[in-house]
């Protein structure tokens, strides 16, 4: 039981929300860096190169450069076990973020420092504030020219109505960018620009009063430095862990992912103010204590040809209590049946393993034969009980779709039940009109 907790406490899932081209992807990137899951960042803009973002690794989101579904990938930094949901950030492909949201226990809100929030951002924070779990901001971008710091943290105060606490704040932005103050070590970290593509990063760290670093930044910096600081001590939000862990405050840190600046320090201080995984409620509103030994999860996704020799289909389960093992047998509540879990798979992007074991806040993947639906829920055979459903959400837009070949009318009516039961899309049908013409509505 002693390993169960350690072993649960050292998890922690989080997704990474933000508006397209906000630097999430890199940001990804740069933290498996971090983690050694990958050993070179990836320019997410090369397209030409074909060095793709290990995050992006469909094929339409290696031809625009954006992430389409959302990506699981787990890494181990610091004695953590990290579970990352990558988000997608373009709206076409908004529900299934919005599902991808309901298994994470905290979030991290990438923003562009020279646009602050958008449209995408704010719909995605008003799921996360449903949920209340935590959201971090970064501020990224910040090696190009940005808006003033303070109009950005009123940006985000305003338009998403939650209190914010700088963690650093900068000194100047752009080709004048100089580094961040470090408001808990009260100390300068200097910006150097490095290599995207490496883990180390070239800066220099120590006191604020350090002449050393007034020559640095040159005097004019530091003494705005100082006066912003002041100003911030006086008249900005006090920290509070609390409101942290309930997603009324979020930390603020300003970085350059693509430079890795700030990104390491970032990951530290996160891993230090979030909690391990939550506790789920059932639909009678009972609490599933995450420590408790005995293994229970839910289907948030499923993802059809994720290896296309294999035309496989995977449905991805968030595990909430207990610990899985391979081959154990679990209760399948929607399906009334007991299920034995062969050949669990854990990921990075599109690349597998299969897992021997693995614990609450763990993502892993199961072979789905065609009878999960998002939103089930998998139970020790000895204590059932359902988990609170997934909210769908009513469609935006509709189409008639049919088949230009009404021969092949039945593989036809096959692939739109699966993209049905993956969340892709909703199925409506007009009755009593002769052959069904079949209706689909997306989010």
């Amino acid at each position: 039981m002693q390993d169960l907790r350690k072993e649960i406490e050292k998890r922690r899932t989080f997704a990474i929300i933000s508006h397209p081209d906000a630097g999430k992807t890199t940001l990804t990137e740069k933290l498996l860096l971090y983690g050694g899951a990958i050993r070179m960042a990836g320019s997410v803009k090369s397209r030409k190169s074909k060095n793709y973002a290990l995050s992006d690794w469909m094929e339409i989101e290696k031809q625009r450069g954006i992430s389409v579904t959302s990506s699981v990938m787990q890494f181990n930094y610091d004695g953590y076990c990290i579970n990352i949901l990558d988000t997608p950030g373009h709206q076409d492909f908004s529900e299934d973020t919005y599902r991808t949201l309901m298994a994470a226990d905290s979030a991290v809100m990438v923003v562009d420092a020279a646009k602050g929030v958008e449209n995408q951002t704010r719909k995605l924070f008003n799921v996360c504030s449903l949920r209340n779990i935590p959201i971090f901001t970064i501020i990224n971008k910040m090696d190009r020219e940005a808006k003033d710091p303070f109009d950005l943290m009123e940006d985000i105060e305003n338009e998403l109505g939650i209190k914010t606490y700088p963690m650093n704040w900068p000194i100047g932005s752009g080709k004048d960018f100089k580094g961040v103050y470090d408001r808990k070590e009260k100390s300068i970290q200097v910006f150097s620009t490095g290599n995207h593509g490496q883990s180390t990063v070239n800066s220099v760290t120590g006191s604020v009063d350090d002449q050393v670093f007034v020559d640095l930044i040159g005097e004019s910096y530091h003494d705005q430095l100082k006066e912003e600081i002041e100003l911030l001590d006086m008249a900005g939000d006090e920290f509070d862990l609390k409101e942290v862990s309930q997603g009324k405050l979020s930390p603020v840190f300003f970085a350059s992912a693509l430079t890795n600046f700030g990104v390491e320090p970032f990951l530290k201080s996160f891993l230090n103010l979030t909690s391990p995984p939550l506790p789920r409620h059932t639909i009678e509103d009972e609490e599933i204590e995450v420590f408790s030994p005995n293994f229970s999860a839910f289907v948030f996704k499923i993802q059809a040809n994720m290896n296309p020799h294999h035309r496989d289909r995977i449905a991805f389960i968030r595990i909430t209590s207990g610990k899985f093992t391979k081959g154990m047998e679990v209760f399948h509540m929607q399906g009334n049946t007991k299920l034995k879990l062969a050949q669990p798979q854990q990921f990075l992007a599109q690349d597998r393993e299969v897992v021997e074991e693995a614990y609450a806040g763990d993502i892993i993947g199961v072979f789905d034969p065609g009878i999960y639906a998002i939103g089930d829920t998998l139970t020790d055979p000895d204590h059932k009980f359902k988990f609170e459903g997934i909210p769908s959400f009513a469609p935006e837009h509709f189409a008639r779709v049919r088949p230009f070949d009404t021969i092949k009318r039945k593989q036809f009516v096959k692939g739109i039940t699966q993209l049905a039961q993956e969340g892709a899309i909703q199925v409506y049908k007009e009755l009593h009109i002769g052959m069904e013409e079949i209706i689909v509505g997306v989010v």
